[in-house]
Formats: C-alpha cells, sequence, structure tokens
C-alpha cells in the first residue's frame, strides 16, 4: 500500500537524522585536524621565538569557564569538560611531550580518575608514593606535571616546604576546576610544575609561612586578612602553614596580619598560584 501524499516515512526521517549526525562527526574530525594544523604553525612560531611553555592556567580556566557558561541542552556538562580537557592536554602534549606524575599513597582509584578527566590517556602517567616523590621528579623532569591531593597524601606532613625555593616546582592549578555535585573526578588536588615564567593564573597565590610557634589566634589573624589555612604541620624547630590569598592582596598582608597577633619569628615564600574555582549556577 502506497503512504498518502504529503506523509513522511519514519524510516526516511531516521536516515535523515543519522546522515545529519555523520555529516556533524566529519565536521568536528575536520575541525579537530585544522585545529592541530593550527598547533603546528604555533610551534614554529615558538620555535622562532625561543620556545616557551606549552601550559597556560590562565587561558585554560577562561576558555573553560566560557565552554560552561555557554552550554546547554541535554548533553552532560561532565562530557563537554571531558572532551575539551582531552583535546587541550593532547594538543598540548604535541606541542611540547610531558607526562603527569601523581602521588598514589591515599588510594589509586579518585587520584587516577582525576588524572584521566583532565588529561586524557595519550599523556603518560607514573605514580608515585607520596607528595615527595611527585615533587621530586617534576623538578628533575624538562616539564613534566605533577598532581597530588590538597592534603598531600598519607604522612606528607609540611609538602609544601618543598616548593619554597625560586627554582623547585611550583602549584599551577587547583582542580577540579568547575565546582559541581557529583562531579566526576571531584577530589580536589593540585597541580604543578617547573616556574612558568608567563601564562600563569594569579587570582589565588599560595604561601608557605615559616613561624616559630602556632596559636588559634593566628588562624583567626590569617582569616582576617582574606587569607584560608590550606594545611599546617610542625616543621624543624616551628611550625609551618600553607596559605592562600586574594592575588591582588598585598604580598607581605599576611605576614603583617600574623605579627600583629603576636607571631614573633615569621617569613613567607610563595609557592604557586591559581585560578578560582568557577562554581556551576553562579
Amino acid at each position: 500500500m502506497s503512504e498518502p501524499a504529503g506523509s513522511t516515512s519514519p524510516l526516511a526521517t531516521l536516515d535523515d537524522i543519522r546522515r545529519e549526525i555523520d555529516r556533524i562527526d566529519a565536521e568536528m574530525h575536520r575541525l579537530l585536524i585544522e585545529r592541530s594544523g593550527v598547533i603546528e604553525r604555533l610551534i614554529e612560531i615558538k620555535k622562532g621565538q625561543g620556545g616557551g611553555s606549552a601550559f597556560r592556567p590562565a587561558r585554560e580556566a577562561s576558555m573553560l569557564r566560557a565552554i560552561v557558561e555557554r552550554h546547554q541542552g541535554r548533553l552532560p556538562v561532565d562530557t563537554v569538560e571531558g572532551i575539551w580537557r582531552i583535546i587541550i592536554s593532547t594538543f598540548t602534549y604535541v606541542q611540547s611531550p610531558y607526562a603527569v606524575h601523581i602521588d598514589v599513597s591515599r588510594g589509586e582509584s579518585a587520584i587516577r580518575d582525576s588524572e584521566r578527566f583532565h588529561f586524557g590517556f595519550t599523556v603518560p602517567v607514573t605514580p608515585h608514593f607520596g607528595a615527595a616523590g611527585v615533587i621530586d621528579s617534576v623538578a628533575q623532569s624538562a616539564g613534566d606535571l605533577g598532581m597530588f591531593a590538597l592534603d598531600g597524601g598519607a604522612a606528607a606532613g609540611a609538602w609544601w616546604m618543598r616548593l619554597a625555593e625560586p627554582e623547585a616546582p611550583k602549584v599551577i592549578a587547583r582542580l577540579p576546576f568547575v565546582e559541581r555535585p557529583d562531579h566526576p573526578a571531584g577530589l580536589p588536588v593540585y597541580v604543578i610544575a617547573r616556574p612558568l615564567s608567563d601564562g600563569g593564573a594569579r587570582q589565588v597565590v599560595l604561601e608557605a609561612l615559616w613561624l616559630d610557634r602556632w596559636s588559634a589566634d593566628f588562624a583567626t589573624a590569617l582569616r582576617a586578612a582574606g587569607g584560608e589555612v590550606i594545611g599546617d604541620a610542625a616543621y624543624g624547630h616551628g611550625f609551618s602553614v600553607l596559605a592562600a590569598r586574594p592575588g591582588e592582596a598585598a604580598a607581605d598582608g599576611l605576614t603583617s596580619a600574623l605579627r600583629k597577633a603576636g607571631a614573633r619569628d615569621v617569613r613567607a615564600r610563595e609557592v604557586g598560584s591559581h585560578a578560582p574555582r568557577f562554581e556551576m549556577g553562579r
């Protein structure tokens, strides 16, 4: 029996949709190839300018924020962020091969999920048992990254002190960047690299603070000065604190607040910086 005039065959409609999907897939692949060509030109330009780091934390944060803000439809934002992360990390690897060193001392599953979500499967990964091994490996590398939980892992102590010397690795990112419930790689981690000459995000600055002693009044003073205590531990004959402060705040703001609160001997070294977390819906 023939179909009534003007009707649309369900089978033909499905075939049309599948052809449209194939067209979109082919276009996405073509654009990835085109992006690869642009990266090749970028590599040549950087060679002519004497090189430079392939990592641009500030630019990555800005790009990801724009992607999340304009996202709509049924496709989960987890998928969009994951795809974008793999594209960026892989093309960065194409520019300048690197590995990611991870700390598995507090369990391997969560840190590997975070590493794979943010860097994909092309970038090599090397496990270590403790933040110290990660930091030392990054320091000895030509351009690798390191990743570990904010507390530095099991029995890490004042791990941030290993970042205090000027040439030591520094924190360049705090992940996940996009905060949301049920994040597929939600373990809070720091990413470290050898010091970047440019391209860093500086909205949040991390400082390693040395004190001769510790007091609850000091924590109150840091909060009043806009600081946040990330970690604390006995160190040598005194005490050390990892604190975060707003990038626009005075460089000596935290140390001045501690002295006013009664700290007799306090010193500080910057150990990194990162973009502020972006909470979805804000």
